[in-house]
């Protein structure tokens, strides 16, 4: 049965569109360079991921084994439900996600990952249907070598500064960041862009001149 989504819901608005759209819209904004960088790839190719960022930085760091994961498992602990968990590893190394980490996440409510790094246990999370985007895989893991050093405070991706309520919204083309003061406008503007594209797609599926098509829409 589809549910209309409730009309605050950010996040369920954001998944029912697409990045092109959005990322389309953000630009007729002000806001012409939104799209993170496109090595970030989602583990499965058929979910769309939206959501306010809660976002986590780390570095390598010598640490012990215990206080690695201490520290990883208070990411666990603190992330908000319904939000993303966006990581900064600031590694290109060791894999920042792992199946009982993913099984964890999901379980409390998060509604995915981001992390500009590595991932693990892919056949599991995709088992599981936790949704994350990743740079690269690899089975080496975290213990006694990467450290979490802040939670909620502001991260950098590409050329990016990410806070704690911005959006981010993601699918098989890559991930757009929403920032948090232009979410409302952004949400109501892109379904009346998707509104308008569907009319010019009718109109091209029933003959007319794709010029015509734009020059009425105004849009293509």
């Amino acid at each position: 049965m589809n549910v209309t989504p409730d009309p605050s819901d950010f996040a369920s608005r954001f998944e029912a569109t697409y990045s092109g759209a959005i990322f389309d819209v953000l630009r007729e904004m002000g806001l012409p360079n939104q799209a993170l960088p496109p090595n970030l790839k989602p583990l499965n190719p058929e979910i769309k991921l939206a959501g306010p960022v809660f976002p986590v930085g780390g570095r390598v760091s010598e640490i012990t084994e215990d206080e690695s994961l201490l520290r990883w498992c208070n990411v666990l602990s603190q992330a908000p439900s319904g939000h993303v968990v966006v990581c900064q590893p600031n590694d290109s190394t060791l894999a920042h996600m792992g199946e009982l980490s993913a099984e964890t996440l999901n379980f409390r409510g998060i509604r995915g990952y981001v992390v500009d790094g590595g991932c693990r246990d892919n056949g599991f999370i995709l088992n599981l249907g936790f949704r994350v985007f990743c740079r690269y895989f690899t089975p080496a893991d975290i213990v006694g070598k990467w450290s979490v050093e802040t939670l909620g405070e502001p991260i950098t991706i590409g050329q990016h500064i990410i806070h704690s309520g911005d959006y981010i919204m993601g699918d098989i083309d890559g991930l757009v960041l929403i920032p948090k003061a232009a979410v409302r406008e952004c949400a109501d503007r892109v379904e009346k862009v998707i509104n308008t594209e569907n009319k010019v797609r009718s109109a091209i599926l029933s003959g007319i001149d794709p010029k015509e098509a734009y020059l009425t829409y105004g849009r293509f």
